[in-house]
């Protein structure tokens, strides 16, 4: 699951930022998602580290009588403009100074490589897996390294379009196994009627409105 949506007045890329939690709609979304599995056999909840993830997970596991678990593997992917406004049409990529960082959108250059980000992120699938064998888990993470690892697992090439991500705010990316196997990945967004609609997967950016991205 990714995250609801966050308190970012400033519009700020917060990446692994600390001290960045949920808006009063970001836990509308979370609530909405817990109602959405409450009849679900979850048996483990785990989250990323960051504030935002762990309030995302709090109803699901209030839910479900859970703990909830900690996995650093599920955190934001590390990206050195983070703490900047960043975003459409605020006119970073014209600034020479940011030049350097964005040479190579194949590994990315900016950030964390994406092949990292898919053995950490399938590292923390299989904890789950095993932690909740027979029954279901769910793990609380962010935008990019969701997306990543999906596109990994359907053999998608891992460098992309950030604005063609299937992966909107409080949205589920669901991984069925048989066994220690992969055999399905799904996707739905029981919050989708609560998501600003510049927000949701696929939409496009308005100006003014790009810079609070993922995270």
């Amino acid at each position: 699951m990714r995250h609801g949506e966050v308190h970012n007045p400033d519009g700020l890329l917060y990446g692994r930022l600390p001290g960045y939690h949920l808006s009063e709609l970001g836990r509308q979304m979370a609530e909405r998602v817990a109602d959405h599995l409450s009849s679900r056999d979850i048996t483990y909840v785990v989250s990323s580290p960051l504030e935002r993830a762990q309030e995302t997970a709090t109803p699901i596991a209030k839910a479900h009588g859970l703990d909830i678990a900690t996995d650093g593997r599920l955190i934001e992917a590390d990206n050195v403009f983070q703490g900047k406004a960043f975003g459409v049409g605020d006119g970073a990529l014209r600034r020479p100074e940011n030049w350097k960082h964005l040479v190579n959108p194949f590994k990315p250059s900016w950030g964390e490589p994406y092949i990292e980000q898919v053995v950490r992120m399938m590292s923390a699938l299989e904890a789950a897996r095993d932690a909740a064998r027979g029954h279901e888990a769910v793990c609380v993470s962010h935008q990019l390294p969701i997306w990543i690892v999906r596109s990994f697992v359907e053999r998608r090439r891992l460098w992309h379009d950030p604005r063609k991500r299937q992966c909107t705010l409080a949205s589920l990316t669901s991984f069925t196994f048989m066994g220690d196997k992969i055999v399905s990945v799904g996707y739905t967004e029981p919050a989708r009627d609560l998501v600003p609609a510049h927000l949701l997967a696929g939409a496009k950016p308005v100006k003014g409105n790009g810079k609070a991205f993922g995270a």
